[in-house]
């Protein structure tokens, strides 16, 4: 849309990171859940901006250090839908939502979603984690946290749309370090470029290096769970909401008709095989015991149509031994000149003789076939002509 649109974090506590890390399944999806609900609550809220909003969240688990960091980026318009869906409400210019007002919702939906997790043991506890299955040891680790800052950061807005789409591009398939970042790969192991956000300016560009088996552990902490979706819509962005809106049916609704008629379907089948079907009558037209639907029997070949050369060995393959026009050859050592002079002259080439040669032979073809005739001589002189020689008694 055409609307200025704004750029807004949600980090989890560093606290909370080993928790992520052994439930990640569980907390990742926390974390968009409660991060979406407390932009939405905040922006319907009528002393804030009264609208509903659209949201699209990316999720990143690492930081430029390659450590366990989870936190959530969301775009958002500056503006959202009237209650009533019949105008849009912008925002004020340079500003969305309060960020102190987004953190402090946020911990408590995040602790509160917490707590009902372990409660039915959607949760799982290894190493020095172990303790914390207990639910007291649980909810003492949690206490500190209710009084912490979370850290919820709003960036400048972008450009415009084509910056968002931008952005967005490029945080589609990227993983934790890109190939640009990778420096040297040696015996000393891998060095990379990273920044270090706590200082200001062009010294926060450092670089690392690190052993090949540590740099491969801090990589595989951020592989995400088999099929799970690290970009999400929410609000009227959500494909529920936009399909609602053109009058389709939310998938839930389809989804429970195509088991009501699957249900329906092996009903009948079940009915059907109870019982035993009658005979059904065979239905036959006026003229159908003229017909006869049975192979017609092989019938015996005119001469003219086994004279056809391009047929030849098939037609004759297909005549029973009695009306062959010439015998099977009795054994394999029969030579083919022998087996081709008993053939009668109605199998042989009809066109042969006229069959039309190449150009280049098409001079003396053409002349062999002429009669000859004696070539005029020139009459010889009586001195000229040669001596007859006698002949010898």
């Amino acid at each position: 849309m055409p609307v200025p649109y704004y750029h807004v974090v949600f980090t989890l506590q560093a606290s909370t990171g080993a928790l992520a890390f052994h439930n990640k399944t569980a907390v990742y999806d926390l974390l968009f859940r409660t991060a979406a609900e407390t932009l939405i609550t905040i922006a319907a809220d009528p002393k804030h901006l009264g609208a509903r909003i659209g949201l699209t969240a990316v999720l990143h688990t690492w930081g430029s250090a390659l450590t366990h960091h989870p936190h959530v980026h969301i775009i958002v318009p500056g503006g959202g839908l009237s209650p009533d869906g019949a105008r849009w409400i912008p925002c004020k210019p340079g500003f969305f939502l309060p960020v102190r007002v987004l953190s402090r919702l946020f911990r408590r939906l995040f602790l509160e979603g917490l707590a009902a997790r372990h409660e039915a043991d959607r949760l799982t506890f290894f190493g020095v984690l172990a303790p914390l299955a207990d639910r007291c040891a649980f909810d003492a680790a949690l206490a500190p946290l209710r009084h912490r800052e979370w850290v919820v950061f709003a960036k400048r807005p972008f450009a415009g749309p084509q910056a968002v789409l931008a952005y967005l591009s490029r945080y589609t398939h990227r993983v934790a370090i890109s190939n640009s970042r990778l420096i040297a790969l040696d015996e000393a192991g891998v060095t990379f470029n990273w920044k270090d956000y706590r200082i200001k300016g062009r010294d926060r560009l450092k670089t690392m290096t690190l052993d090949a088996a540590e740099f491969i552990r801090r990589f595989l902490l951020h592989v995400l769970p088999s099929g799970f979706h690290r970009i999400r819509h929410y609000g009227f962005f959500a494909g529920t909401v936009r399909a609602r809106k053109h009058g389709a049916r939310p998938p839930s609704a389809r989804r429970a008709q195509g088991l009501a008629r699957e249900r329906a379907r092996r009903g009948r089948q079940r009915d059907r095989s109870t019982f035993v079907c009658a005979p059904m009558p065979v239905f036959r037209r006026p003229d159908d015991h003229r017909r006869d639907v049975r192979r017609p029997a092989p019938r015996a070949l005119t001469v003219a149509e086994s004279d056809q050369d391009r047929h030849l060995m098939m037609i004759v393959a297909a005549l029973p031994d009695s009306q062959r026009r010439f015998p099977s050859p009795p054994a394999a050592s029969r030579s083919r000149k022998a087996i081709s002079s008993q053939r009668p002259q109605t199998l042989s080439r009809p066109h042969a003789q006229t069959r039309p040669s190449h150009p280049r032979h098409r001079k003396n073809s053409s002349s062999s076939l002429q009669p000859r005739t004696k070539r005029a001589t020139r009459p010889q002189s009586p001195a000229s002509a040669p001596a007859a020689t006698p002949k010898s008694p």
